[in-house]
């Protein structure tokens, strides 16, 4: 790929990611006007708006990933775990946006790559997860499938609730006291 069509092609995912995080009902047109593209130059790299939401959904599960990797080399693994999943709810609502306009495109499931991508930041997660509970951050019969479970009904709730960063706060701060061990 040319330089100039990688950069454009940069340029249309960032603002695909503004824009579909934003709402729903965001058109590519949008996304041109903002990436500073002619929509022709959107089509040629998506040929669908449903193939450019799945590769924003996409770059965000592999973002989440490779953050949750980052974390796992921390000298604190207890705060790393409790820093993603901050971030993981804090961001919910336009991942959200983003998987809703999947849906109103008729798409039923996540493609593969987004899968994929779905699977390695939930394996991330469970790193994150364990070294934490190996540092006695978070309780030893907290399994993944409960405080995955957890991470997400947080982000959905949230989300659901239009929670402002105070509240929102507050709501985690009782969700990790329920994650820490008993003392």
């Amino acid at each position: 790929m040319r330089a100039d069509a990688r950069d454009n092609r940069a340029r249309i995912m960032t603002a695909a990611d503004e824009v579909f995080g934003q709402s729903p009902a965001a058109s590519t047109d949008d996304v041109a006007k903002l990436a500073g593209v002619g929509i022709a130059t959107v089509f040629r790299h998506f040929a669908t708006k449903t193939e450019l939401l799945e590769a924003v959904l996409t770059l965000r599960l592999e973002r989440l990933r490779d953050r949750a990797l980052q974390l796992a080399g921390s000298a604190d693994p207890g705060a790393a775990f409790y820093e993603f999943f901050t971030q993981v709810v804090s961001e919910s609502a336009s991942k959200l946006a983003i998987a809703e306009a999947l849906t109103a495109s008729g798409v039923a499931a996540a493609g593969e790559e987004a899968r994929a991508a779905g699977h390695g930041m939930r394996e991330a997660f469970d790193g994150l997860l364990t070294a934490a509970q190996k540092a006695g951050a978070v309780r030893p019969d907290a399994h993944f499938p409960e405080v995955y479970a957890l991470l997400i009904g947080s982000s959905r709730g949230a989300t659901a609730a239009r929670l402002d960063a105070e509240t929102r706060d507050r709501m985690l701060a009782l969700v990790y006291d329920g994650l820490k061990p008993p003392t």
